[in-house]
């Protein structure tokens, strides 16, 4: 079991019950509010990574990583409830299930559990099939019970794992573990940082809104195409 894998759980969940009651109140507008502020916040994390490091690969992946990052909001700034609820479903499952599986059956099943070994090392096999899995038996329940036809929610479980494997290409062209390990040394960081449980050496707003904002992004530019 990895460090802090109770605290990483109680945060996930707590974050999805706050985003619920923010997108079934006032339309929305609280959720999307709430939503650019903590990518915002993100923002100014990556921002943080060229004190450690600064090339002209590194400068490419952070420009990319802030794009996500608007397109992300610019997209959850444009659906209705049904659809921020589909987004979130479809992500945050493979996310979170992937992480859970992960450190139950990682090693279990396939004896080289490492897919992506040189981007993200902690993941598995078992983890990430599971997480996909889990995203769309989460996305097919959700447009079930509100009779939405936006099938293309069914593709948020891969792209929420590309966007999780980029900002982890990210961080390592700048040498950097966790995306809050840089501002978390600062007093009013460290207070915001634990909005998202962040503590040293556990991660923050860019490692909560990667897969999020980066499937939002993709999405948006289906929908304009």
């Amino acid at each position: 079991m990895t460090k802090n894998y109770k605290v990483r759980l109680i945060v996930s969940f707590s974050l999805l019950f706050l985003a619920l009651v923010c997108i079934f109140t006032l339309e929305s507008i609280p959720f999307k509010v709430i939503f650019t502020l903590f990518s915002a916040f993100a923002a100014f994390e990556l921002m943080s990574f060229f004190k450690r490091k600064c090339t002209l690969s590194s400068t490419i992946c952070a420009i990319l990583q802030l794009a996500f990052l608007v397109g992300g909001c610019i997209f959850v700034s444009k659906i209705d409830a049904v659809g921020i609820i589909l987004l979130i479903f479809s992500v945050c499952a493979y996310d979170s299930f992937a992480y859970i599986f992960g450190n139950a059956l990682g090693g279990r099943i396939f004896k080289k559990s490492r897919p992506f070994p040189f981007v993200s090392k902690n993941k598995t096999w078992e983890g990430t099939i599971m997480g996909l899995i889990t995203s769309v038996f989460f996305t097919g329940a959700v447009l079930l019970i509100s009779g939405s036809d936006q099938y293309i929610f069914f593709a948020g479980g891969i792209l929420g794992l590309i966007g999780d494997l980029f900002e982890s290409f990210t961080k390592r062209r700048f040498d950097v573990k966790d995306s809050n390990e840089i501002i978390i040394k600062n007093k009013f960081a460290a207070i915001a940082e634990m909005m998202v449980g962040g503590s040293e050496g556990h991660g923050g707003f860019l490692d909560r809104f990667d897969s999020l904002t980066f499937a939002g992004t993709i999405l948006f530019l289906i929908s304009l195409i």
